[in-house]
C-alpha cells in the first residue's frame, strides 16, 4: 500500500452525528480539523436514511433535571447523572439551531413545536444528515476525508497522537497526526444473528455499517469500558425492522397478544420492560404480538405513512403493498442486541469533558458511556462538549510540542503491514462472511441473542468466550483482494473484540437488572449490591480484567 501522512490540531475519527457536532463547533476556534470518514459524510451514521422525531427535548414545565431523572429512571440506576445533565442543559438549544439551519420542525395550530409527550418533538428529518454535513464542508478549517477507515490509534505511554487506516476504494494506506483525537465512531451492531437470514441479514435496527470500530479500537488500546453489558434490544415492526415508537406514543397505539389481551402494564414500562413484555408473552404462549392500530382514521393512516417515510420507508412500502394500519395491526418483534452507548449506557469511560483514560483522546456519541437515552440531540450536544473539552486540553497543554512523525515509523509501519498480510495470505477456504454468520451464531446460542429469548448463564458464556476466541485466531488467516474486502476482514475482527468485552460484562453482572437488555439466568433477579456499581474493564493483551466501580457523589451531580 501507498501511505499518505496527514497532520492537523484535530483529528475526528466518525462523520456521524456527533463526529458532525464536533467539527461545527470548531470551525470558529482557529484550529485545524480532520474528519475520516468510512463512507461519505453527507449520508452516513444513525441518520443515513433520516429520523421523524428528535426524542430528547425538554417541553414548557420541564426542567434538564427531569430529563435526568427519567433517564436514571430508566436505566434502573446505572448511569451517570454528571453526564446525563450536562447533555440535557444543551438539547433545546441544538433543537433551535437546527430549525435555524434548515431543518422542519413541525408545529401545532398555535405555532408551538408539535410535541410526542414531554420528551420529544416531530421533525420532518429526511435530509436532517446532509444539513449537517453541509455546515462541515462549509467550514474552511476543517477538512473531510470520506471513505476512509480508521482501524488504530497511533499511541505510545498512554497518549494517543492520532491514527492510521486505509481508503476503502484506493490502494493507500493513510497516516494522521493530531494534537487531539476524538472517536465517534457509533456503536456495534452484527454480532448476534438478526431477524432476517441470508441477503437480508443486514436489514436491522441500528445500521451494519457500525460495526464496534471505534470500541474495538479503544479496548485494544487499554481505555477503560463501562456497562457493556447493559446491551440494547430494539422492539421493531415485524420483518421491516422499522421503529415503533412512532406508532406506540404517536398514535397511542397498545400492545397486544394474539388473545386480543392487552399487557403492558403487568410488566412496567421502561424501554427494556416494554420489550420484556413482548418477549414473556410469545414465552408463554400468547404470540404473536402486535401494537393496536385496527380502527384508527385514515387521516392517521396518511400520517404514519408520511412519518416512515422520513426513517424507514420500507415499512411505508409494506403498507402500501398491503393492509393500511387501519385495517391490520401491526406485528412486533424484538432486534438482536447491540452495544450502543446512545440508548444505553455502554462506551467509554469519560470524565464530564469526555475526555477518555487515554490522554488526548476523547469520546462522543453512541460510542461514550454513561449517559443513556442521548438520541439525536443528545449526541450533538455531546459533540460539542467534547469539542469543548479538546479546546481546554489544547491551551492546557500548548507548551507541549508534537513528536516528529517519524517518531511512530515502527508502529505505523507494523499496522500497514498488517494490511498487506492479508492481500499475501493464501486463505484457508473460510471467508469473512462465513466467520460472521459462525459467530453471529454463537452469540445467539451462547450469549443471550433471540433464540434463547436473550437469556444467557454462565456456562454459555464460557463456551461462547472460547469459541470467539477460536474465531479471532481464525480470522488472521483471511484473505483480501482488494481494500473493500479488507474493510469487511476489520469489521468482523472488530465486532469479535466488543464481542469478548461483552461476554466478560454479562458475565461480570450477577443480576438481571434489565429483562431482555441482560437477563442472567443464573441471577434472575435484581440486586441491591449490584445497584451501587458499574462494570468496567480494560483489555490487555487478550484478557479482559473486570474493574467493579462503586457509585460516587460525582457520578451523581
Amino acid at each position: 500500500m501507498d501511505l499518505k501522512l496527514y497532520t492537523t490540531d484535530v483529528l475526528i475519527i466518525g462523520g456521524g452525528t456527533a463526529g458532525c457536532a464536533a467539527a461545527i463547533r470548531l470551525k470558529d476556534s482557529g484550529l485545524r480539523v480532520i474528519v475520516a470518514e468510512k463512507a461519505n459524510i453527507k449520508r452516513s451514521g444513525c441518520l443515513a436514511s433520516g429520523v421523524n422525531a428528535l426524542n430528547a427535548y425538554i417541553s414548557k414545565g420541564h426542567r434538564p433535571e427531569d430529563y435526568v431523572d427519567y433517564a436514571m429512571k430508566d436505566a434502573e440506576g446505572i448511569a451517570r447523572e454528571d453526564l446525563l445533565l450536562s447533555i440535557s442543559e444543551r438539547v433545546n438549544q441544538v433543537t433551535w439551531r437546527l430549525e435555524e439551519a434548515g431543518l422542519p420542525v413541525l408545529k401545532d395550530k398555535n405555532g408551538h413545536y408539535a410535541t410526542r409527550g414531554w420528551r420529544n418533538v416531530k421533525i420532518n428529518g429526511e435530509n436532517i444528515k446532509p444539513l449537517l454535513a453541509k455546515q462541515v464542508d462549509d467550514a474552511p478549517l476543517v477538512t473531510v476525508i470520506n471513505h476512509i477507515n480508521i482501524t488504530d490509534f497511533i499511541i505510545k505511554d498512554r497518549r494517543v497522537y492520532g491514527a492510521v487506516g486505509f481508503n476503502v476504494l484506493t490502494s493507500q494506506a493513510v497516516e494522521i497526526y493530531a494534537e487531539a483525537t476524538l472517536i465517534a465512531t457509533g456503536g456495534a451492531a452484527g454480532m448476534y444473528k438478526p431477524n432476517n437470514p441470508g441477503f437480508s441479514r443486514h436489514k436491522m435496527w441500528y445500521p451494519p455499517f457500525n460495526t464496534g470500530a471505534g470500541l474495538a479500537m479503544g479496548i485494544r488500546a487499554g481505555a477503560e469500558m463501562t456497562t457493556f453489558e447493559m446491551r440494547f434490544v430494539a422492539l421493531r415492526c415485524k420483518d421491516t425492522i422499522a421503529p415503533t415508537g412512532t406508532i406506540a406514543f404517536g398514535v397511542g397505539a397498545p400492545q397486544m397478544n394474539a388473545k386480543g389481551e392487552e399487557y403492558q402494564d403487568k410488566y412496567g414500562n421502561t424501554t427494556s420492560e416494554r420489550v420484556y413484555a413482548s418477549v414473556a408473552e410469545n414465552m408463554k404462549g400468547n404470540g404473536p404480538c402486535y401494537l393496536k392500530t385496527k380502527g384508527i382514521s385514515e387521516e392517521t393512516d396518511d400520517d404514519l405513512i408520511k412519518a416512515y417515510l422520513n426513517m424507514a420507508p420500507q415499512q411505508t412500502l409494506k403498507w402500501m403493498s398491503g393492509k393500511f394500519p387501519s385495517e391490520e395491526n401491526v406485528e412486533i418483534e424484538g432486534s438482536e442486541p447491540y452495544v450502543v452507548g446512545g440508548h444505553t449506557a455502554s462506551g467509554y469511560w469519560v470524565k464530564n469533558d469526555r475526555s477518555t483514560t487515554i490522554e488526548a483522546l476523547f469520546a462522543a456519541g453512541d460510542i461514550a458511556g454513561g449517559a443513556p437515552q442521548k438520541y439525536v440531540t443528545g449526541a450533538i450536544a455531546e459533540g460539542e462538549i467534547a469539542a469543548e473539552g479538546i479546546l481546554s486540553y489544547l491551551k492546557a497543554n500548548s507548551k507541549n510540542r508534537m513528536p516528529s512523525p517519524k517518531t511512530f515509523d515502527k508502529e505505523v509501519s507494523n499496522i500497514v503491514n498488517e494490511y498487506d498480510r492479508f492481500f499475501k495470505n493464501q486463505g484457508i477456504g473460510y471467508s469473512e462472511d462465513d466467520l460472521e454468520e459462525t459467530m453471529q451464531k454463537i452469540m445467539d446460542q451462547y450469549a443471550g441473542g433471540i433464540s434463547t429469548y436473550y437469556r444467557f448463564n454462565e456456562a454459555g458464556l464460557r463456551i461462547a468466550d472460547k469459541r470467539i476466541r477460536d474465531l479471532i485466531r481464525l480470522s488472521d488467516t483471511l484473505s483480501a483482494c482488494d481494500n473493500y474486502e479488507l474493510m469487511k476482514i476489520y469489521e468482523l475482527r472488530e465486532r469479535l473484540t466488543v464481542c469478548l468485552v461483552l461476554i466478560a460484562h454479562l458475565m461480570a453482572r450477577k443480576e438481571t437488572r434489565w429483562p431482555v437488555f441482560d437477563s442472567n439466568s443464573d441471577y434472575p433477579d435484581k440486586s441491591k449490591k449490584f445497584g451501587n456499581y458499574f462494570v468496567n474493564s480494560v483489555y490487555n493483551d487478550g484478557n479482559v480484567k473486570i474493574i467493579y466501580r462503586k457509585m460516587k457523589k460525582e457520578d451523581k451531580n
